[in-house]
């Protein structure tokens, strides 16, 4: 990365001019030399993320505009900075492979959210799906391993990892993964419920979860189409027994 190449050059320049310019002793000159190193670092950290986040700002109001492919522009035109700052460009990758994922344009997405930065737990789950829809079920299990060494508390994470499993038909695997997930997040509600019935052997529920769930497109349009005019049929139904 360029900021660390930089920042590397300007002290091992500081370094050879105080020990054979001014003839510091050498532990002194070490020391001068990495506090150079810390602030250049951070002098072109903050310039770079300060570019990044302005890109990342722009493009959250194009999405909020709809204007989904001006935002993947943007967060393209941002990929240029990955090379001068760490994760940078694994960030900006997790951003337009969602994007692509929530248009449904799998094909497309799937490149990026190869490269996502692997602490986006919603980015390293879409691409968990990618490979299960892929036929790659070990990879699929190794993407969520992954992803859980550092989102080990997000309670639908370990929900989305369960269903897939049951999706691969390894309903054993499936209960083993949110026995885990509850000693992660002991007492959650939604867990604890879907543990409870593949026990029983029923199918897992997922919809409480809304639109974080819904993002990752694991129901048919018509499935989701069908729950919300029977939550919809519903509510007018409460609402006329109340009026009566």
């Amino acid at each position: 990365m360029y900021n660390l190449l930089i920042s590397a050059g300007a002290a091992l320049a500081v370094l050879l001019i105080l020990l054979f310019g001014f003839k510091l002793v050498w532990w002194g000159s070490i020391l001068i030399a990495l506090l150079v190193f810390s602030g250049v670092f951070l002098l072109f950290s903050r310039i770079i993320m300060k570019k990044v986040m302005a890109a990342i700002e722009i493009a959250g109001k194009d999405l909020q505009g709809q204007r989904f492919e001006k935002a993947i522009r943007e967060l393209k035109d941002a990929l240029q900075y990955g090379k001068w700052q760490v994760y940078v460009e694994g960030q900006l990758n997790a951003q337009i492979g969602m994007i692509y994922y929530m248009k449904r344009e799998f094909s497309n997405a799937f490149p990026f959210l190869e490269k996502s930065f692997f602490k986006n737990w919603a980015a390293m789950g879409m691409l968990a799906i990618c490979y299960m829809k892929r036929q790659k079920k070990d990879k699929m299990i190794a993407t969520f391993e992954k992803a859980l060494q550092w989102s080990n508390k997000e309670p639908l994470f370990w929900n989305l990892y369960a269903y897939c499993l049951v999706e691969c038909g390894e309903t054993g695997k499936a209960k083993e993964a949110l026995e885990k997930g509850l000693k992660k997040v002991p007492g959650d509600i939604n867990i604890k419920e879907n543990l409870e019935n593949l026990q029983q052997g029923r199918k897992m529920k997922m919809r409480q979860y809304g639109d974080m769930w819904y993002q990752f497109h694991l129901e048919s349009v018509a499935a989701i189409q069908k729950h919300q005019m029977a939550a919809m049929g519903g509510r007018m139904q409460r609402r006329t027994t109340v009026r009566r």
